[in-house]
């Protein structure tokens, strides 16, 4: 970490003749528990990761200028230059689209900011499933909150950076990768308003970061799932003997409808009677987030009899596949937590589409390799799977049985959430 730090103050100070006065960095995060439920308005939880993106900044007398160094160490365009009064974007797959939106979000709120010259440093890959750009956004608005001392509290950084990727960039993303990066640790993230957050201390959870080296866009993916949601909606409100009050709580905004209050065994009979591909999309949504309200309840009391039973017997009802076959003794806390990650991609995969056969294979060997649950972090289609392991040993283990199927691997542990390395 100290190293991370001084190597992007050295590469600062080559870049522009000066020291940096601010260094910022905000982690990744792993889309552990409710995946693609955020732009539903369901809560979702994230795990920050120790892989992070640094960003080191000083006060410019001309336009501002950012330099990515991963970019330019894989040779390619890695320099943007503007002006912060009037940062338009330039054209989409743009990388200096990210800060400058990121700008444009503090001035729409009202905050002045100058010039200023930027250096970039992740260890995060991009399109991998760890929210890169999130981490960007966040380290980015954190950093020029320090440089210019706006006095954002971190759940301001949060939002600005949601309302820079999603309003400014026109991405349709949730508030998940944001939120979770600005956040840390293992965090619940309601992301409907007044979207509260409530960070879980678990530092004995381990996991494995599997990237399958496919590149996919988050853009490419939510619009046509919400699409598909819309559709089986506004066919559900076309039949005559649907309920009234479940006609009344259905809303073709999938946003706005509240899932939580829907009673999915009322309203599955109706669900056989609209196309097969929407049926599935709001099958998925009800099944997700109860699995997900058990998986909470078991991060949160993990020594609950009651609640290991009530898992115990929902995965043996569900997807009795999905506990793990091996370790029964070792950890039945991993092993139950793994079930329900395991069922959550099993979800990811059969109703909602989004694995691909080499994701399987990966998935597969870890599992064979001794992870108690693997699933798709992210939007899918590509990306990171992430793997639950109870130690190094057996992160290792995951580590040799899936090479030469992945892009890269790391083991790694949850961290904090977006800081200041550097005071002005």
């Amino acid at each position: 970490m100290r190293e991370i730090v001084d190597f992007i103050f050295r590469r600062h100070e080559g870049l522009y003749g000066e020291k940096p006065k601010v260094i910022a960095s905000a982690p990744g995060r792993l889309d552990f528990l409710n995946t693609h439920q955020d732009y539903k308005g369901l809560p979702v939880v994230s795990v920050a990761i120790n892989k992070r993106t640094y960003v080191a900044l000083s006060t410019s007398k001309t336009r501002s200028k950012a330099v990515s160094i991963n970019l330019c160490d894989e040779g390619v365009e890695c320099a943007d230059t503007f002006s912060a009064n009037n940062p338009t974007l330039v054209e989409e797959g743009w990388f200096g689209d990210y800060i400058r939106s990121a700008v444009k979000a503090l001035r729409m709120k009202g905050y002045l900011i100058d010039d200023f010259n930027l250096t970039i440093y992740s260890e995060i890959p991009i399109g991998s499933g760890l929210a890169s750009s999130a981490a960007l956004q966040v380290s980015l608005v954190a950093g020029l909150n320090a440089l210019f001392r706006l006095g954002l509290e971190r759940k301001d950084i949060a939002e600005i950076a949601y309302q820079s990727e999603h309003d400014v960039m026109g991405i349709p993303c949730g508030r998940l990768d944001q939120y979770g990066s600005a956040m840390g640790g293992v965090t619940l993230i309601e992301t409907k308003p007044p979207f509260t957050t409530k960070t879980l201390v678990r530092k004995d959870i381990l996991f494995t970061v599997l990237d399958s080296g496919i590149r996919h866009s988050t853009g490419s993916i939510h619009p046509v799932r919400i699409s598909e949601l819309k559709q089986g909606v506004r066919e559900l409100l076309l039949l005559d003997d649907l309920p009234g009050d479940l006609r009344n709580m259905l809303k073709e905004d999938i946003y706005a409808l509240e899932w939580g209050r829907l009673d999915y065994q009322r309203i599955e009979p109706y669900l056989h009677r609209i196309n097969k591909v929407s049926m599935k999309r709001i099958v998925f949504t009800f099944k997700m987030h109860y699995s997900t309200i058990l998986a909470l309840r078991l991060l949160e009391d993990s020594s609950s009899i009651d609640t290991r039973e009530e898992v115990e017997a929902f995965l043996r009802s569900e997807c009795d596949e999905c506990l793990s076959k091996t370790g029964l003794e070792a950890n039945s806390f991993l092993r139950l937590l793994g079930g329900l990650v395991n069922y959550q991609h099993v979800l990811l995969r059969d109703l909602y589409d989004v694995s691909l056969p080499r994701l399987e294979l990966i998935r597969s060997k870890a599992l064979e390799a001794g992870s108690y649950g693997v699933k798709i972090s992210g939007a899918g289609l590509g990306g990171s799977l992430l793997g639950l392991v109870g130690s190094e040993e057996q992160a290792i283990k995951v580590l040799k049985h899936t090479s030469g199927l992945v892009r890269s691997a790391w083991i790694v542990s949850v961290d904090e959430g977006v800081r200041v390395e550097l005071e002005p």
